[in-house]
Parts: structure tokens; C-alpha cells; sequence
């Protein structure tokens, strides 16, 4: 991409160090406590918010940063240290995103200091858009709103929600007009305390464990027509132009989903570095047959293109990151490349760092196992692997593939 450079400024590079100190001393240390315990872990997200790692000023700061850099070089340091309490520390972000990408400047600044809390008094967002027959099919969502005399009144189920049930605030994409698929929907507010929106299962997974998941129950909630992101003046107009057959703009789950693929692939790009760096270490110690195992060529090859791989989805991250701050068009579907290749780069690092070690990288007694278990939620949540190919492919061919 002709003027992207990946040169890291001096103020990027503080905040790098600053992340990385937090995640080696308090982050790391915590992970297979909770990663066993299957909890949010609430002490962990207060000592990140009392040094203002989690909090809307460090998310504002570092999303508007100049390079578009600050935002994925701290992802990338914070799932370095641990993936399930990353989650539970950025998942708020997705709620964010999906309220900045959506909704007016007044419902920013009411909405979003609500969903962060205070560094005494922590709170969680959560963004609500698959459903139990609605992953990968966003068209096929029915959780239906309704207009109702100045409110909007939900129903229907959300599942594979980070933060479900236990947030603040939900921010949850649903029909007002199926009859127009995708282009039918808009997302909305859900204020604190608002009856009828419960937590439904809470999903036990096989990573990052540590990051609270559940389904969201919405039955007959009732919110002001205020709660309605952009406003239904705004909506109205886009479901006229498109019942006229116009182009009305992206759907608001995909505008959300577009506008975070960067973060998310840093997430990955993270965790594959902790497993590379972790098998290297391991490499440089461990004898067999009278020699370090490093120095053996099948390891050390291994090692470089473990090296080689992440530092590809690092910069493919990069570049997505930069051209969605400068305002450059993901032509080529960039967003979609960062996140297909650093999710499955993550997967496969992690395998290999298993196999470095051996048995006793089948163990707990050390990370590389539950590197790998938090990986492959990579290739599958905000958009599968094969979603991504497909949004890639149709970019790159100028075809409907399907």
C-alpha cells in the first residue's frame, strides 16, 4: 500500500513498553489461575483500570493515535500475556466500536463512559449479534424490534456474546423491517437495569476461558426510541433508499465487525508470538542427545518459519490498522486479510510450539497448551476463516462468489 510505513513513533513505542510491563507483571502471572477457574477475572480488569489501561481515555487515545498503530501494538502485548484475560480487558471495546461506528455524538457521550465505569467502580460493555441460527448469517437474524409509541420494544435470543448478561450495557443489532435482509436492521442500546433482558447459558469453552460468554435472552424489552444508534430519522432514510434500490451504506453489525478486524487480528498476532517466543526459549535450554534441541536444523527451521509467519500477520495487521486510520478503502478486503492470516498463523504456531516440546507441551505445567486452546477461537468468531476467504475473494474478483 503506497505510503504506509511501519515505523513505530516514539509515543507508540512508550505505550508498547508501558502494555508490556503490565501484561509480563500482572497479566501473565494470572493466566492459568483463571484460564482453570473459567471466571471474569474481575481483579485483574480493576488493576488494569487503576493504572488507566482500562478505561475509554486509553481506548479513545490510542483509536484516534496518528498512525493507527497504538491500538493493535497494545492488543498484541496484552494477549501476549494472556488471551482470556485480554478478552475480558478489551472485550468492551467491541461494544465501543460498535456504538462509535453507529451512533450519534450525543449517544456516544452518554453511553460510552457507562459501559468502562470508574477505576473504583468497573463496568463491562457488550455487543450482541449472532444468534442461535445467525453466526457467519447475519441476514438470518431474528431478533425482531419494534416501534411502539415512541419506545422500541426486542425480542429474541443472542448468543456467543462476550460479556453477556454481566455488562453494563448492550448494544444488540437487531430486524426492524425483514423483508430487507442485512439492510433491514440497526442496532440498539440497551440502558443498565432495563427488565427483560437476561443472561441465558454461559457457554464453558475450550479457550480463552477467562473471557465471560453466554447468551442474552431479550423478551419484550422496552427502550426509549433514544436507545436506537444514528437515530431514527437516519434509519428511516437508509430503508428508503434502499426499498428504492439505492445504495444505503453497510449494515451495522458488518460496519462494527470491519472497523475491529485490525484489533482482532493483533489478538492472534499476539498469542502466536507467545507461543513462538516460548518454544524458542525452550529450544535454547533443552538437550537431548548431548546438544541443545535449537541447534538441531528440523527445530530450527521450524523456528524461522514460526518467526517468519508471525511477523507476516503482524504486518499485514499493521497495514489494515494504518489504511482504516488514514481513511484508505479496504479494496483488497485488508481488514479481512489481517485477520484470516494472523488467526490462522496463531493456530498453527501454537501447534508447533506443542510439538517443540513435546509430551510436555501436551501438559499444563507449561503455556504452550493453553496458547493453542485460546487460538483457534481465531479462526472462527468475528468472522470465520472461510468468511473472511469469501469477502477476499469477492474483493479481489469483483464477483458475487458464493
Amino acid at each position: 500500500m503506497s505510503g504506509f510505513c511501519p515505523e513505530l513513533s516514539d509515543d507508540v513505542v512508550e505505550v508498547r513498553d508501558w502494555v508490556h510491563a503490565f501484561a509480563r507483571d500482572v497479566i501473565r502471572p494470572a493466566g492459568a489461575e483463571w484460564d482453570e477457574r473459567e471466571e471474569t477475572p474481575w481483579p485483574v480488569i480493576q488493576e488494569a483500570a487503576k493504572i488507566g489501561l482500562y478505561s475509554l481515555d486509553f481506548f479513545a487515545t490510542q483509536w484516534f493515535e496518528e498512525s493507527g498503530l497504538a491500538l493493535p501494538v497494545a492488543f498484541e502485548e496484552i494477549f501476549w500475556g494472556d488471551a482470556g484475560i485480554g478478552l475480558s480487558i478489551v472485550g468492551t471495546g467491541l461494544a465501543a466500536a460498535a456504538l462509535s461506528s453507529n451512533g450519534t455524538p450525543e449517544q456516544m457521550g452518554e453511553w460510552l463512559p457507562q459501559m468502562f465505569g470508574s477505576e473504583d467502580d468497573v463496568k463491562l460493555g457488550a455487543f450482541c449479534a449472532s444468534e442461535p441460527d445467525a453466526g457467519s448469517d447475519i441476514g438470518a437474524i431474528r431478533t425482531r424490534a419494534v416501534y411502539d409509541k415512541g419506545d422500541w420494544v426486542l425480542n429474541g435470543v443472542k448468543t456467543w456474546a462476550t460479556n453477556g448478561g454481566i455488562a453494563n450495557v448492550h448494544v444488540v443489532v437487531a430486524t426492524v423491517e425483514p423483508s430487507l435482509g442485512t439492510r433491514g436492521q440497526a442496532s440498539f442500546v440497551i440502558p443498565p437495569g432495563t427488565p427483560g433482558l437476561s443472561m441465558g447459558q454461559k457457554f464453558r469453552k475450550h479457550g480463552i476461558r477467562a473471557s465471560h460468554t453466554a447468551e442474552v435472552i431479550l423478551d419484550d424489552v422496552r427502550v426509549p426510541g433514544s436507545c436506537l444508534l444514528g437515530g431514527k430519522e437516519k434509519l428511516e432514510a437508509r430503508l428508503a433508499r434502499v426499498r428504492n434500490g439505492e445504495r444505503a451504506g453497510e449494515q451495522a453489525a458488518m460496519r462494527t465487525f470491519e472497523t475491529t478486524r485490525p484489533s482482532v487480528a493483533a489478538m492472534a498476532v499476539g498469542i502466536a508470538r507467545a507461543g513462538f517466543e516460548y518454544a524458542r526459549d525452550y529450544a535454547r535450554e533443552r538437550e537431548q542427545f548431548g546438544r541443545k534441541i535449537g541447534e538441531n536444523q528440523a527445530i530450527a527451521f521450524l523456528l524461522a518459519e514460526m518467526a517468519t509467519r508471525v511477523d507476516i500477520a503482524r504486518l499485514l495487521t499493521w497495514r489494515a490498522a494504518w489504511m482504516a486510520r488514514n481513511g484508505k478503502r479496504f479494496e483488497q478486503a485488508e481488514g479481512s486479510m489481517s485477520k484470516l492470516v494472523a488467526g490462522e498463523t496463531a493456530v498453527w504456531v501454537t501447534e508447533q510450539a506443542i510439538q517443540i516440546l513435546g509430551g510436555a507441551g501436551y501438559t499444563r505445567e507449561h503455556p504452550v497448551e493453553r496458547f493453542h486452546r485460546d487460538a483457534k477461537i481465531y479462526t472462527i468468531f468475528e468472522g470465520t476463516s472461510e468468511i473472511q476467504r469469501l469477502i477476499i475473494g469477492r474483493a479481489v474478483t469483483g464477483l458475487q462468489v458464493r
